[in-house]
């Protein structure tokens, strides 16, 4: 059941290179770090895709993409790779030591694509992981050498162009059949015959082999003949041969090359290009229209103008579930940003874009509790690039910090329920410190950090948070923020232990939300606490009566995440008063809710709890299995057990009798299965574990 790997879709044939990949394939037995370099435009991302695909059997746990060029802070490096991963943030400890143990015991190839902004960090990056992890090998793409130890450079040179060998068939050159194969997906009839072999062959050889470039040149077949691009681009040459005396004549051929095709578009095209650099990764149109419209290009005009750049290329055009998406290819990113910066606009811009994702947030957050909760999951994952962007706006120019911490607060749900806990305590800490004065932003991003710090087993640095925001709060009058803090201070004290203060403090909580339209991170997660508390006393009927009350309230709201809680707490209730039956099918429920979330602390409590059900049902041998996956998921991702008391005394006595049962050997042997299993590897087996149960 490991997990095999991600690779993009190559989304278009693969052409020339043979040597190279082959080169390549050997080099990758040979050693353990391979960079491949080149000048931007060349195919270094391509290439690595195509070795990848070709390569991806070889490796037990597959091969993993991560891609880098959207990537701005070093710091944020970690949290890139290991969201590629499929592992969520949640550890307080360092990055790197939790992706290297994540990493140790596995077999698989990972590409790290483009790395030329992040070299040092990068280096750094992969010795430590290649130190750890033995049966690791590394690809990377980068402009220039990583410099670190053991690393194989290979360089991807332009492909070759007509007259390199003059022996060779100019028919059959590799710039030629790329010019070819990308003119006949833009002019389904074209094809490179007796007519116009020798225009094109001048064409490759103007472009100096450089994919990109032939790329962009061949689009413009929908208007111009391949004579005509020739003379065009010849034009562009002449004219921006002085640009830069020091660039490489590669360098200059490129930039020749998008700047041809810039002055090809219209004007509102180019000016929706530069304001559209603003974006990182991909966007939609509405965040289009709220971001660039404005000035000579008003919102009405924006899908149109959008649908120009789609036909010249210039924009990639791409479906999802939630609507059509957009995206500049970086190397035109860069190239937009240029112009903005030229227009003046790039700061006005950047605050524009934040403004956007701002929004966004608060009617996310506003909506969390909702029927449409796994919507707002979905798609506040897939704008995580943009709300980088905006957050490292806010955190870098003086005078937007208050901004950051509205931003950062209204995510709370992001950090703490969808995966990246650890990047949202670093944003928040950073945050903080750069804004001491007490306010009611600066309260709400102290209760988060405390509710991200307290899922992380975080208590001492849970606790610190909370009281710093009741102390804040009450200088500036924030009752709901005193209240939070309360609740917050009630969960590390059930953490900890200490039932009757914790059932003092939710009790609390709960009586200033019951009623109210805050559910969630107020009301339903104190109740959902409340009753493990009471749990943990042998108050099993006041705490059903609670999660009772709890799923009620859930449905009638159509909130889904809290109601996953609620069914895991409702079995540990009835496997407490016997009634395994109902305790199998509790748990059941709250996994199938947990697939649609990647919460890795709920979805290793329940499992947790299903290794004891088994336990008690007769099967140690498949208790031992779920023990070492929840293990290794707890380890992977924070503090196992949170290190409270609560949860590891019945841990530690599951497994003493685990153990007993089938001897030290087989449990181990079981135990180690379990640790191969992925998180996703892990909500199935668990799943088809209670399928195949037999109730009696």
């Amino acid at each position: 059941m490991a997990a095999r790997g991600h690779l993009p879709v190559e989304l278009t044939s693969f052409v020339g290179r043979t040597r190279l990949l082959a080169s390549l394939r050997q080099r990758l037995q040979e050693h353990r770090l391979i960079t491949v370099t080149g000048i931007g435009g060349v195919g270094k991302s391509r290439t690595a895709l195509r070795l990848a695909h070709q390569v991806r059997q070889r490796y037990r746990h597959g091969v993993w993409y991560v891609e880098l060029a959207r990537l701005q802070d070093p710091a944020m490096l970690y949290h890139t790779i290991t969201a590629a991963l499929g592992i969520a943030d949640q550890s307080p400890r360092e990055g790197a030591d939790t992706l290297a143990e994540w990493l140790a015991e596995r077999e698989l190839l990972l590409i790290l694509d483009t790395c030329e902004h992040l070299v040092d960090a990068c280096a750094h990056l992969t010795q430590k992981l290649l130190d750890t992890a033995p049966h690791l090998r590394i690809l990377a793409t980068s402009r220039r050498s990583l410099n670190a130890p053991g690393e194989y450079t290979a360089s991807v040179p332009p492909l070759t162009v007509p007259g390199d060998n003059p022996s060779d068939n100019p028919f059959t050159n590799e710039a030629v059949e790329l010019f070819g194969a990308r003119a006949s997906a833009v002019v389904p009839d074209f094809a490179v015959d007796e007519d116009n072999i020798t225009a094109v062959t001048e064409l490759c050889r103007r472009l100096d082999g450089i994919p990109l470039a032939i790329e962009l040149a061949a689009v413009r077949l929908r208007t111009l003949s391949v004579e005509q691009i020739l003379a065009l681009l010849a034009d562009r040459f002449s004219l921006l041969a002085g640009a830069s005396r020091t660039a490489l004549p590669r360098h200059q051929t490129l930039r020749a090359a998008i700047g041809w095709s810039h002055e090809l578009c219209e004007p509102a095209e180019r000016l929706l290009w530069a304001r559209l650099s603003v974006f990182a990764g991909d966007f939609e149109l509405e965040a289009a229209r709220h971001v660039c419209a404005g000035d000579a290009l008003p919102s009405d005009r924006i899908l149109d103008v959008i649908g120009g750049l789609v036909d010249k290329s210039v924009l990639l055009s791409f479906p999802t579930p939630a609507g059509q998406r957009y995206r500049l290819i970086d190397t035109l990113r860069q190239y937009g940003g240029e112009w903005l910066d030229k227009l003046g606009e790039t700061q006005d811009l950047r605050r524009r874009h934040r403004d956007y994702y701002l929004q966004l947030a608060e009617r996310s957050e506003h909506s969390w509790s909702g029927p449409r909760q796994v919507h707002w999951y979905t798609r506040m994952r897939q704008e995580h690039d943009n709300i980088r962007v905006a957050l490292d706006f806010c955190l870098s120019t003086p005078g937007e910090e208050q901004v950051g911490l509205e931003l950062l607060s209204a995510l709370w749900f992001l950090w703490v329920a969808c995966g990246f806990a650890r990047e949202g305590v670093i944003y928040l800490e950073r945050a903080l410190k750069a804004i001491s004065a007490p306010s009611r932003e600066r309260c709400k991003a102290l209760w988060v950090l405390a509710y991200i710090r307290s899922a992380q087993g975080d208590m001492a640095g849970a606790l610190a948070a909370a009281e710093q925001c009741s102390t804040d709060a009450v200088r500036v009058g924030d009752s709901g923020a005193v209240l939070l803090s309360t609740k917050m201070q009630g969960t590390a004290a059930m953490l900890q232990g200490d039932a009757k203060k914790a059932t003092a403090l939710l009790g609390v909580a709960i009586e200033f939300h019951r009623g109210g339209r805050e559910l969630n991170p107020g009301l339903l997660p104190a109740i959902v606490e409340l009753s493990m508390v009471l749990l943990a006393q042998g108050e099993f009927e006041e705490a059903e009566t609670l999660l009772v009350d709890c799923l009620q309230v859930c449905q009638e709201r159509g909130e889904l995440w809290l109601r996953s809680y609620a069914w895991y707490v409702s079995s540990l209730v009835h496997r407490a008063t016997g009634r395994r039956d109902e305790a199998l099918v509790a748990c059941k429920e709250a996994l199938r809710i947990k697939q649609h979330f990647h919460d890795v602390l709920g979805i290793v409590l329940c499992v947790d709890n299903l290794a004891t059900l088994n336990l008690q049902a007769g099967e140690p041998e498949r208790t031992a299995t779920l023990l070492g996956a929840a293990q290794s998921n707890w380890r992977t991702f924070g503090l196992p057990q949170f290190g409270s008391p609560f949860f590891t005394t019945e841990h530690e006595q599951c497994v003493k009798e685990c153990k007993k049962l089938i001897g030290d050997a087989t449990y181990d042997e079981a135990y180690t299965a379990g640790t191969r299993f992925s998180l996703g590897d892990l909500v199935e087996y668990a799943l088809d574990d209670l399928d195949d149960f037999h109730l009696d």
